[in-house]
């Protein structure tokens, strides 16, 4: 029988990425019998501003076997509960996308529905108070969620935020010693087979040759081998995410450090606030056709919380996808894939959701069609879903005359994202295909925050009389400010 199996793999770039995919295989796979190497230079830097998560990290970081207080001491991580969004709607108006559920355990209804019928029929209460998530965050108190499903801990979600280049470098020392090795060097030379196109080896600048029968492309935007060698092509969303810069600089801590992300909408994009233990960090993602590079330096500057600890460093991308993330014997993961900007701190969960692809559809060197075909196909669903989710922010928006703003508002939307806005608007349902990213929890927090108010909703809801309907949500309420209250603050936790 002619063996096939891959026993060279090749990670081309380090940074989060890089390191993330060799912590994945060195664990997946048995290094004595497939080598795994990564070539990366010093030199060359990284995007380096996927600091904030979503509750996916818990995934990862569980199969490569990482203990969380070491993981948090040692990329100096604070604990996330969601992102706070400010001015986005309307100016001086804020709301919260929480990673937990609504409501409290045990309710056979959902939640959306109840509280939809209550408003329709005149009850003034928040939405936000019905989610143990946001109340938490707002008080500044922090707890792990519990596995009994009576508990109103149950409900709660978390994530983190950390340093990435500290991330990066923690998990390089375990790969490393797990049997993964590193070079140092740039690509000077790309080999490919003359006449299926694979790529075959890569010559550093300081004359290595790494041969290899599957590489990774963790190069960032540069996408060395996807684009640079097999002009793969790439899918312009620009027109629905018109952000195309950045400006990120870290500033001194003021104060306890709050458990959730700040995203705070500007003249022409939105500033993002990541607490850590040790630092701030701050970033104005902007579109560069509404304000200049300089402007937008100066306008995160006027708005840090502290003294920063840097120059802005400047960032450019342009949002889309790779029309395949894996072409012929290459995949690209991480920003090598595509570009989805950080306003729902997705960055990281597409590198850790490209890893998971990858092992579960793990080919042999000939890299089937049918296997590759499979893996472009759940990559592009999952960015179209994370795609509208996005768009959706930017165009609900009112009372604000700033360019970039009266854009978004008058874009042709995505067929898909019409769809579902129309679905919620008639009846408060939230529609979503099976593997989504984003749950109803989310949808319902930001369709309501950005203000899209259903007109009706589930009918079977009407078999609770309105009166009792109104007196549960009371109870409801009360009781998630009471767990929220009996909850230890955030630095007291972390401590």
């Amino acid at each position: 029988m002619n063996d096939k199996r891959i026993k060279k793999i090749v990670i081309v770039g380090g940074g989060t990425a890089g390191w993330m995919t060799a912590a994945a295989l060195a664990k997946a796979i048995d290094l004595r019998q497939c080598s795994v190497v990564l070539v990366e230079s010093d030199d060359i830097g990284t995007i380096g501003v996927g600091e904030a998560t979503i509750p996916t990290i818990h995934w990862f970081n569980a199969i490569i076997g990482l203990n969380e207080k070491e993981f948090m001491r040692e990329t100096r991580a604070t604990y996330k509960l969601g992102i706070e969004f400010q001015d986005w709607a309307r100016p001086n108006h804020r709301y919260f996308h929480p990673f937990g559920r609504y409501g409290v355990p045990g309710d056979g209804v959902a939640f959306q529905h109840r509280w939809v019928k209550a408003q329709l029929e005149g009850f003034g209460e928040n939405f936000e108070d019905y989610s143990l998530n946001t109340v938490a965050a707002r008080t500044g108190k922090f707890s792990l969620p519990v596995a009994d499903q009576r508990s109103l801990l149950s409900t709660l979600g978390y994530a983190y935020h950390f340093d990435a280049s500290l991330y990066a470098k923690y998990l390089r020392t375990r790969v490393e010693l797990a049997g993964v090795k590193r070079y140092e060097g740039t690509v000077a030379k790309i080999e490919q087979h003359p006449e299926t196109g694979f790529v075959t080896a890569l010559h550093t600048h300081r004359g290595e040759i790494l041969s290899g029968d599957l590489f990774i492309d963790c190069t960032g935007i540069r996408a060395l081998l996807i684009e640079g060698v097999l002009k793969t092509g790439f899918e312009d969303w620009s027109h629905w995410l018109p952000c195309d810069r950045a400006q990120a600089v870290p500033c001194e801590r003021m104060g306890p450090p709050v458990p959730y992300t700040r995203s705070t909408a500007r003249e022409a994009g939105w500033q993002w606030r990541i607490p850590l233990q040790h630092r701030t960090g701050n970033g104005y993602v902007y579109c560069s056709q509404f304000i200049s590079d300089d402007e937008a330096a100066a306008v995160l500057l006027r708005n840090l919380d502290g003294p920063a600890l840097a120059d802005p460093r400047p960032i450019r991308f342009k949002a889309g996808r790779r029309r395949q993330a894996w072409n012929k014997n290459v995949i690209a993961i991480g920003l090598s894939s595509g570009f989805l900007e950080p306003l729902e701190s997705t960055s990281i969960h597409l590198i850790q959701s490209g890893i998971a692809k990858l092992l579960s559809l793990f080919p042999d060197r000939d890299c089937d069609p049918f296997v590759v075909e499979q893996y472009n196909r759940v990559i592009t669903d999952e960015l179209a879903g994370i795609k509208d989710f996005l768009a959706l922010h930017y165009h609900s928006t009112m009372n604000r005359t700033d360019p970039l703003w009266n854009y978004c508002r008058a874009m042709p939307l995505p067929d898909t994202l019409v769809y579902r806005e129309q679905h919620f608007a008639r009846a408060g349902r939230i529609v979503l295909a099976t593997d989504e990213l984003f749950k109803e929890a989310s949808w319902f927090a930001v369709l309501l925050g950005q203000g899209h108010n259903p007109q009706n909703y589930n009918p079977l809801i009407d078999s609770i009389k309105s009166e009792d309907n109104f007196s549960y949500l009371r109870r409801v309420r009360e009781s998630i400010h009471m767990a929220a209250a009996k909850m230890p603050d955030h630095l007291s936790f972390l401590a």
